[in-house]
């Protein structure tokens, strides 16, 4: 499976917005961890959180333990290759993170590990939200990559499994696009009624040139940015 730029975006604002807030994160749940880019890209900013990555894929889960071993933060993270759907954690977690299936009853790829990757007939959304739920502790937060089109659905979603949207952020794939990608962090539902913040970025300039929002975030993972 390739590394897509906005994964890559995705793993940064994670560990931006942990360390920026100061959130107190010991344990941290990556659901759907494919070769478990957003784990290693999380636990290098955070040095102190344990990580527990599981995938459902056998190929992306062995491809991840060769790249978690491979790298400084082999001893946070502990990549699991079984579903989701059917296992039971001891403990719950501060931070729950996933870039999920995108796609729901859409065209399916002739190759099976990308239909597991992109379509969610092993984890739809309302499966994917229940299990953040369960997991999560009371003050812990949760952050997903999404499809823009799914803008309205997973709003949606969350109000109606108890969770509250904490930031927005949109982004386009240059200035001169539409958004196509949201990315949302969220916690569970409290007493206290928290405003949604709302953000935007482009990935590229109108010069074809990564933005400065983007290099700023980047610039710890990318070797020439």
């Amino acid at each position: 499976m390739k590394v897509t730029t906005d994964a890559c975006l995705f793993g940064a604002w994670i560990a931006e917005e942990v360390k920026s807030q100061k959130l107190k994160v010991k344990s941290v749940l990556d659901i759907g961890a494919g070769t478990g880019l957003l784990s290693l890209m999380v636990a290098q900013k955070n040095s102190e959180m344990k990580i527990d990555a599981i995938e459902i894929d056998n190929e992306a889960t062995e491809q991840a333990k060769t790249n978690i071993e491979s790298s400084p933060w082999k001893e946070q993270i502990n990549i699991l290759q079984d579903d989701i759907k059917g296992f039971s954690f001891e403990k719950d977690f501060d931070l729950i993170i996933s870039n999920p299936p995108f796609y729901e009853n859409e065209i399916r790829s002739a190759t099976d590990s990308k239909n597991v990757a992109h379509h969610s007939e092993n984890l739809t959304l309302k499966e994917l939200l229940v299990i953040i739920k369960d997991n999560l502790s009371k003050t812990g937060s949760f952050f997903l990559l999404l499809p823009y089109k799914r803008n309205e659905e997973i709003k949606k979603l969350l109000k109606d499994h108890e969770l509250s949207i904490l930031k927005i952020l949109f982004v386009r794939q240059s200035v001169k696009h539409d958004y196509f990608r949201i990315m949302l962090k969220g916690k569970l539902n409290g007493q206290e009624n928290m405003e949604t913040e709302f953000n935007e970025m482009s990935i590229w300039d109108d010069s074809q040139q990564y933005t400065n929002e983007f290099k700023q975030l980047l610039k710890d993972y990318y070797l020439h940015l």
